[in-house]
This record gives C-alpha cells, sequence and structure tokens, in this order.
C-alpha cells in the first residue's frame, strides 16, 4: 500500500538582517578609520642664525662636494662610502673625538651624504660636530 507523503515544504534562512548588519558594520569601520597618506616627513630646515663662530686650529673639516664626494681634510677619497670617511677619519683623529669637525656640504648635496658623516663621526666617538652655512643674503645687509 502507498502511503501519502506529506508535503516537505522548503526551508529557507532569510539572509537579509545578516547582510544588513554587515553593510551597518562596514560603514562604521569606513567613518570610523583615519586614513593618512603620509609618504613624506614635512620638514622645516633651519636658518643660519648668530654670530659665526671663530675658526680652530686644530679641527677635522669633511667637506661633501655637489656630486656627493668626500673630502676630509682637502684630501679627497678613493669611495664615497662609510668605510672610506671611517678610514680616513680614524686616521686623522685617533684620540682626538674631542676635537670639533666642521662638514661643509654642498647645497645641491643629498641628505643622505650628510647624516652619513654624522653617523660615522657618531660612531667614532666625535661628539663636537657642527654644519657650516653660509651667510643668508638677507643678513649681509
Amino acid at each position: 500500500m502507498k502511503f501519502p507523503r506529506p508535503s516537505q515544504e522548503e526551508i529557507s534562512v532569510n539572509l537579509t538582517p545578516l547582510i544588513d548588519v554587515v553593510f551597518l558594520l562596514l560603514i562604521f569601520f569606513m567613518v570610523s578609520t583615519t586614513f593618512d597618506d603620509k609618504t613624506q616627513l614635512s620638514i622645516t630646515l633651519p636658518e643660519a642664525d648668530g654670530a659665526p663662530q671663530a675658526q680652530v686650529d686644530d679641527q677635522v673639516e669633511v667637506t661633501i662636494t655637489s656630486t656627493g664626494d668626500y673630502l676630509v681634510n682637502g684630501e679627497k677619497l678613493a669611495a664615497s662610502d662609510s668605510n672610506a670617511l671611517r678610514t680616513a677619519l680614524l686616521r686623522l683623529g685617533q684620540d682626538k673625538t674631542d676635537q670639533p669637525l666642521q662638514i661643509y656640504a654642498d647645497a645641491n648635496v643629498a641628505y643622505q651624504a650628510v647624516v652619513r658623516v654624522y653617523d660615522v663621526a657618531g660612531q667614532l666617538g666625535f661628539v663636537k660636530l657642527s654644519l657650516t652655512t653660509r651667510e643668508s643674503p638677507n643678513e649681509a645687509k
């Protein structure tokens, strides 16, 4: 004998409230999140102020040319890297790290070259570092 089967209703889950909640969360996080698009640091460089300092006879001078070459006390280094600069400063300033180190940098030189001099000099123990500037035309009047 054939029994009639009860008709089965299709069970469905209503996803509309779930989708509404997800979109509300998405909107909340988009509004509450801050997006910073800072790829460069904003640096305001200082101008040269004050009276020029007196020149000291016993000092180390590092000159950086516009091409990035280093000269230590007027002698051009064979290579423009940290190792050559470190060797030259060690040769000149052994046990004389208390003497002033003057940095003369071309206006068009990359800041990395100047930072490299500061870094190497600091690692060797030089404490009297100064970046030499020229007097601005406005102050010369």
